[in-house]
């Protein structure tokens, strides 16, 4: 297959393989399809996540509305801080 690139891509290929990254500019498209194959799976978890996602949204809005919060620090900080002992919600 023959493909026509606009001198940009020809000239992004080019510095590629140039900087030594890569041995050829079929690497260097092998990478870039790569990428774009990841971001592909990535949209359709994503998308298949949504309707998850938003439940837990929702669910945290409504726990809002009711007053159920925690303190941001109380929660992170002792899971941050190696040895602390500051009970959050889980007592950890």
């Amino acid at each position: 297959m023959a493909i026509d690139l606009k001198p940009e891509q020809q000239r992004v290929i080019d510095l590629a393989v140039q900087s030594g990254a890569y041995r050829n500019p079929e690497e260097v498209l092998d990478q870039a399809f790569e990428i774009i194959r990841e971001q592909l799976l990535l949209e359709d978890w994503m998308i298949e996540q949504r309707e998850a996602v938003a439940t837990h949204i929702e669910k945290g809005f409504a726990q809002a509305d009711r007053g159920e919060l925690i303190d941001g620090d109380a929660w992170v900080l002792p899971r941050a801080v190696p040895g602390s002992n500051r009970g959050g919600p889980t007592g950890a």
